[in-house]
């Protein structure tokens, strides 16, 4: 192996391309010479990844909602691997997205390059058995919840929780209306009360949920004159995703998360943002029908949103499928823009969930452990 490797980053959801892209800074600060390649969104871009497919392609979950993509993804999967094989890659990190970086996984570990697992499959939820062929073929898994690291461990997986990398984006944030404290933060008296709309990071979820999520706010401005509402709009989707009535504006996610009082948001990493801001939530989530009732047969955790998996509870509601109805979502947030018992409850809980995502830093303890598998293959060379 040369004195400047190859390294591959596969992502392919915008929460990825997060980790991804803060994991290549480090590692372009620590290996200047290093190359990288991969697949990703704006933020591996940015940080010198040469990316062979971006998150408007990618960013596809569910069977049913994959059949129509399946060959641009035989197609992309034939592209990485003749890329892997052309330029000798030395070390594989794989991002969540096990669908495709599995099989890429095994691919690459046959050709001998290291492979670390960064955010490993969901095995606690649901297909126990792709932790052990997670643990075959990774020679190290990086979890970034604390529940996550055991099946691997169990499975003979050389495994680290690292910690959530949303506490490092967090780092300089300034206090928002939403900030929750540990014994909670009430809604200030002199500022109009704000609901975030967060429905979604892939195209096929703001269509399902964004008409439903704008109705359930225009029947909580009916009840709540002063009520303002924003949309967190996120970068990769395309424009024709969003309808909004006049006067509601679309703004950057992290804005909104700061800003919100409380939100009305998809199930998915949002949640957990939406926690370190301190910012009460109703979650909220619909997928093709197919696709749900696999889902269903398949899952074998009590709750499907991040947060409440990570506080161990029902900590905020979850309203899935037939259930995330405009009424029903309305319900369900507006105890959360006022002061009371629920929000206070909320507060407390979220202040819970930052307490055990770990401690900032994340992309450089997953940095380490990049640097430490060229290193051993420098040395076995």
């Amino acid at each position: 192996m040369s004195s400047d490797p190859t390294v591959f980053i596969s992502a392919g959801e915008p929460s990825g391309d997060l980790y991804g892209g803060r994991l290549a800074a480090e590692l372009r600060r620590r290996l200047p010479g290093a190359k990288l390649l991969g697949l990703g969104g704006a933020t591996m871009e940015a940080a010198g990844v040469e990316r062979l497919a971006g998150l408007d392609r990618l960013a596809v979950m569910g069977v049913a909602e994959l059949a129509g993509h399946l060959p641009f993804f035989l197609r992309l999967r034939r592209r990485v691997r003749e890329t892997v094989a052309r330029e000798g890659v030395d070390l594989l990190v794989a991002v969540d997205y096990p669908g495709f970086n599995l099989p890429l996984v095994r691919f690459a570990s046959r050709r001998g390059a290291a492979v670390l697992y960064y955010a490993p499959p969901q095995v606690w939820a649901w297909r126990r058995g792709r932790a052990r062929r997670v643990a075959d073929r990774a020679d190290v898994v990086c979890t970034v919840l604390p529940f996550a690291a055991e099946p691997f461990a169990r499975a003979g997986a050389e495994v680290e929780f690292v910690g959530h990398p949303l506490l490092d984006e967090m780092e300089g944030e300034p206090e928002g209306r939403g900030r929750g404290r540990p014994g909670g933060q009430d809604v200030s008296d002199d500022r109009s009360p704000l609901l975030g709309l967060f429905p979604g990071s892939r195209e096929q979820e703001v269509r399902r949920l964004l008409p439903r999520m704008v109705r359930a706010a225009g029947r909580l401005q009916g009840r709540r004159s002063d009520l303002e509402v924003a949309v967190a709009r996120a970068p990769e989707v395309p424009d024709r995703a969003y309808a909004l009535p006049a006067g509601v504006p679309e703004l950057r996610p992290r804005r909104v998360a700061r800003e919100a009082t409380a939100a009305l948001a998809a199930s998915g990493t949002v949640t957990l943002e939406l926690a370190m801001h301190g910012t009460p939530m109703a979650v909220a989530y619909r997928m093709h029908p197919l696709t749900f009732a696999l889902a269903r047969r398949l899952v074998s955790v009590e709750h499907v949103s991040l947060v409440n998996l990570v506080h161990r509870s029902g900590l905020v509601p979850e309203l899935l499928q037939e259930r995330a109805t405009p009424e029903r979502m309305a319900d369900a947030v507006d105890p959360l823009l006022s002061r009371g018992r629920e929000r206070r409850r909320v507060l407390e809980g979220l202040a819970e969930v930052r307490g055990r995502l770990g401690r900032r830093g994340v992309a450089s303890r997953v940095a380490d452990r990049c640097v430490g598998l060229l290193d051993r293959g420098r040395r076995a060379a």
